[in-house]
């Protein structure tokens, strides 16, 4: 049912390539780019765009994010296998699945019920088994699985939520693309219970994080 052939592992492969060029120098987020089959996780009417780094398009009004920030994002964060990750916005579960790759527990919430029922279905079926997937608010965290060594945030929040910051472990690392219409890739480093280092990398554009307006 899912194919994955050699044109789409040299394609994969020129991709990494282009992901290099810009930078991205970690050894095992460039293995999770290069073996995990992007264009299943899109469109097969879209598959030609599966391998351009760029962000396209999916269900309920998300993307599925660009290589190069998935990328950019993976590296930042640092994982070591095992750790626990909090990622807020499954999405397509591209990123999950490079999480997953990089030796992650993974804990995911998704926003949109729609998407989320799909990917969890999808996921499984490619052999990506993430820890704990869940519909629900992206802001509050998942305070029942805390603490976290490592939280992404894959859409653009306007601000940091206070409760991701505080699901945080000493020691962990928050990577979130902070801001409205732009956003800025933002890292903070939990120094002690009350201090958090915070170090900015430049503008990135996600769709906007939902919040629960209920």
């Amino acid at each position: 049912m899912y194919k994955d052939t050699f044109r789409h592992k040299g394609k994969r492969q020129q991709l990494v390539d282009v992901i290099i060029q810009k930078g991205i120098q970690d050894r095992k987020v460039l293995q999770a780019i290069g073996k995990i089959p992007r264009h299943l996780f899109m469109d097969s009417s879209f598959e030609d765009h599966a391998y351009q780094d760029k962000a396209f398009p999916i269900a309920a009004d998300q993307t599925i994010s660009q290589p190069y920030t998935v990328a950019f994002q993976s590296e930042l964060l640092e994982i070591t296998e095992g750790e626990n990750v909090l990622e807020i916005g499954t999405g397509s579960g591209y990123q999950t699945a490079v999480l997953c790759e990089l030796g992650a527990r993974v804990f995911s919430i998704e926003r949109q019920r729609e998407l989320y029922k799909k990917t969890k279905a999808f996921l499984s079926k490619i052999g990506y088994r993430p820890k704990h997937l869940s519909f629900g608010d992206g802001y509050k965290g998942l305070p029942a699985y805390a603490p976290f060594d490592k939280i992404i945030v894959t859409a653009g929040a306007p601000y940091v939520p206070k409760d991701l910051l505080g699901q945080l472990k000493v020691g962990g690392r928050l990577v979130i693309p902070v801001g409205e219409d732009v956003q800025i890739m933002t890292l903070f480093v939990r120094k002690s219970p009350t201090e958090f280092d915070k170090t900015e990398f430049g503008e990135f554009r996600f769709v906007p994080l939902l919040e629960d307006k209920n």
